[in-house]
């Protein structure tokens, strides 16, 4: 039999173990946090991104919640950078921003939103017209024609400023009927008819399908648009964040955005 002094110490050691093993089992605070559990990311992904990336950044969403299925992504939220990054700065709350250019992303970091960026796609224009272009449009002096409808982002939006960029080297005047706050809204004017031109991305008119053609620009790529993506400085989900930037820049994330006509950054 066992001495009582040898029984007591060996139920302190075995109390000690089992308190040991108790506190190793114990979820703190900070675990509690969305994608803090150290087992992958988990909770809400909210997104802010270019109108020029829904259809790729919706499919990059699906893809990352096959690959982190306790991570939610919320509806991303799609409009003009410069509309996006203005929200941003005013007090919107985001967990990722990516925008078509680095411009506008500047903007964020000098706002202490970010510490900065990593450049993930490349995109350049084109003309969209109605289908068979009945117009004979060929390029950007076509559409210095006064009888032509034709539709532009504004110039403090991305694609509104390689529009702009690309007509003042081809030396071409043309007054817009309108100028859209995102890329979206100026392939819907041509698509209803409302407009006979307007200078889009070529994924933009990709995506489009049959709805419309597209008109190559000569020297398109003296305009080229860099994509930069950032998770912010104060995500409510840094540890989703993260992981979706680094998902788009993995070699999974480029082919989605290759599929959808962007070029490598």
């Amino acid at each position: 039999m066992m001495p009582s002094n040898d029984r007591r110490h060996a139920a302190a050691i075995t109390m000690l173990v089992g308190a040991i093993a108790l506190a190793g089992c114990t979820v703190s605070p900070d675990d509690e946090r969305e994608g803090g559990s150290g087992e992958g990311p988990s909770g809400e992904l909210t997104i802010f991104a270019a109108a020029s990336l829904s259809g790729a950044f919706d499919e990059l969403a699906t893809q990352f919640e096959a690959e982190h299925p306790d991570v939610d992504v919320l509806p991303i939220s799609y409009d003009g950078s410069s509309v996006l990054a203005t929200q941003l700065i005013e007090g919107a709350s985001a967990d990722v921003f990516a925008s078509a250019d680095q411009r506008n992303m500047t903007e964020v970091v000098d706002a202490g939103l970010t510490a900065g960026a990593e450049p993930f796609a490349t995109n350049t224009m084109q003309i969209a017209v109605a289908p068979d272009n009945p117009e004979g449009i060929d390029g950007l002096t076509s559409l210095t024609d006064d009888d032509l409808i034709v539709v532009m982002c504004a110039r403090e939006v991305p694609c509104g400023a390689a529009a702009h960029a690309l007509l003042d080297t081809a030396g071409a005047e043309v007054t817009p009927a309108s100028e859209e706050q995102n890329v979206t809204a100026v392939l819907a004017k041509v698509k209803s008819g409302e407009a006979d031109a307007g200078l889009v991305y070529r994924t933009d008119i990709a995506a489009a399908g049959d709805s419309v053609d597209a008109v190559d620009i000569e020297g398109a790529d003296r305009a080229t648009n860099v994509y930069p993506l950032s998770a912010l400085t104060d995500a409510a989900n840094p540890a989703a964040a993260e992981a979706f930037v680094a998902f788009v820049l993995s070699d999974a994330g480029q082919a989605v955005l290759h599929d959808f006509g962007f070029g490598a950054p």
